[in-house]
């Protein structure tokens, strides 16, 4: 029997998606020919804890389902154990990109990757703690479903399971490596704000993102597309497409990915930053990995936190850093856009040293555009007024450390590039559910 992770990073209190998510790993064990193994990252405040693991012992599981609730104190002893077996150069910097102090997008999902290894899992699904499902005739739209039709199939045997086909004939002996969808609901980066005060300063804000040099026509279609998901799309009837998978269809709280992406490539650890767990989307499609886009989408929504005080202040930072980490990024994307299939060795595995070595030349690049976009960001803000013109006040004496992270980050990216495969080879070594009790 397959094993597959469904996997629930948190930091906020979310008992009510525990008990959604729960419901899927049901929906999967009951349709599917798996053992689904629920794993609950819990790195939240205590009282919040203590309520997830109340919520998680009332729950009734199907066979085929098991729940883990890792708090920070189990994550970091399997960790600590995952790194030992490996025998790294830099183990304390290791195990602080893995289990950072401060908020990581990546950091999270690189637990899920390395514990799902360790479960014998072949895949993992994510969803986030601020999303829900659609409703169809009174039940849950659980995208599960169309994760485990074909992800990890060759795609020649995964063309019965979806709606149409758009493979490159040079890609159908390759394994599906991705399934996923997009959201519905708000924005995906809480920027709606600007858009309803300004709408030109909401395009030069969220224009930043652009790669340098983006003519003005396409900068403009980018920010239209941009975090928008599949907007107001009500799910009626289910659609599939087989092939080079579109990313902009596809969010990292509505995705399922084959162990053979995850196990040879991590997320940047990056702490702070929107954005930092979206990388190996853009692998597969640039490695001519084949994948699905369904429209199971899930619904996404706000947590109040981050519009006001210091939520807010913490919110637009993860902003500001994202925006930063593109000087960086953009090389990498350009390289496997060009190397295409030549990033796949003879048996479609991605080339990991690769990947590493495009990263840790990207961090030689010119600060001078994130130079450039801190002071556009500076400007849009001030004209904005209020807690924007607050924020740009906050921004000013951080300028220096922000450059200096950014370039950091992608740094530490190439590190635990050219770390993970030991990692998860260790991972595969040790269990996960041994309590810190039991160390």
């Amino acid at each position: 029997m397959r094993r597959v992770c469904l996997t629930l990073p948190t930091n906020r209190a979310c008992a009510a998606t525990i008990v959604a998510v729960h419901e899927e790993a049901a929906h999967a064990a009951t349709h599917f020919d798996v053992e689904v193994h629920l794993l609950v990252l819990d790195s939240s405040g205590e009282a919040d804890r203590a309520e997830h693991a109340r919520t998680i012992a009332e729950l009734t599981s199907p066979a085929g389902v098991v729940v883990h609730h890792f708090d920070e104190a189990r994550q970091r002893d399997f960790l600590q154990r995952v790194i030992e077996r490996a025998q790294p150069t830099k183990p304390e910097l290791l195990l602080d990109l893995m289990l950072p102090a401060a908020l990581s997008y990546g950091a999270c999902t690189n637990r899920a990757f390395l514990i799902a290894s360790a479960l014998g899992c072949r895949s993992v699904h994510r969803r986030d703690s601020d999303s829900s499902y659609q409703i169809l005739a009174g039940e849950p739209v659980h995208p599960i479903h169309h994760e485990l039709l074909s992800l990890g199939k060759r795609a020649v045997d995964a063309v019965p399971e979806v709606t149409r086909t758009r493979l490159d004939p040079a890609d159908v002996h390759k394994p599906v490596a991705m399934v996923g969808s997009s959201f519905v609901g708000e924005l995906s980066v809480d920027i709606g704000e600007i858009r309803d005060l300004d709408p030109e300063t909401y395009y030069e804000v969220v224009g930043l993102w652009a790669d340098a040099g983006t003519p003005p026509d396409e900068r403009r279609e980018l920010v239209d597309e941009s975090f928008t998901g599949a907007g107001d799309d009500v799910f009626t009837h289910d659609e599939s497409t087989l092939g080079t998978p579109d990313i902009w269809r596809v969010d990292m709280c509505n995705i399922g990915l084959d162990h053979e992406v995850y196990e040879r490539v991590p997320l940047p650890p990056a702490t702070s930053t929107i954005g930092s767990d979206y990388f190996l989307l853009h692998l597969v499609r640039d490695a001519t990995l084949p994948g699905v886009v369904h429209n199971r989408n899930i619904v996404n929504y706000y947590t109040p936190d981050r519009r006001t005080g210091p939520g807010f202040t913490a919110y637009q930072l993860r902003w500001t850093k994202f925006l930063l980490s593109m000087l960086y990024f953009y090389p990498i994307y350009t390289a496997m856009e060009t190397a295409r299939g030549a990033l796949l060795d003879e048996n479609h595995h991605v080339r990991a040293a690769v990947i590493a070595e495009l990263a840790g030349r990207s961090a030689g690049a010119d600060r001078a555009e994130n130079v450039r976009r801190l002071d556009v960001l500076d400007r849009c803000y001030r004209r904005l007024g209020g807690k924007y013109a607050e924020f740009a006040d906050h921004l000013v004496p951080l300028r220096e450390r922000l450059l200096d992270e950014a370039q950091a980050d992608i740094e530490d990216f190439a590190l635990l590039i050219e770390a993970w495969g030991p990692l998860v080879a260790a991972a595969r070594h040790e269990n996960p559910a041994r309590g810190v009790d039991d160390a």
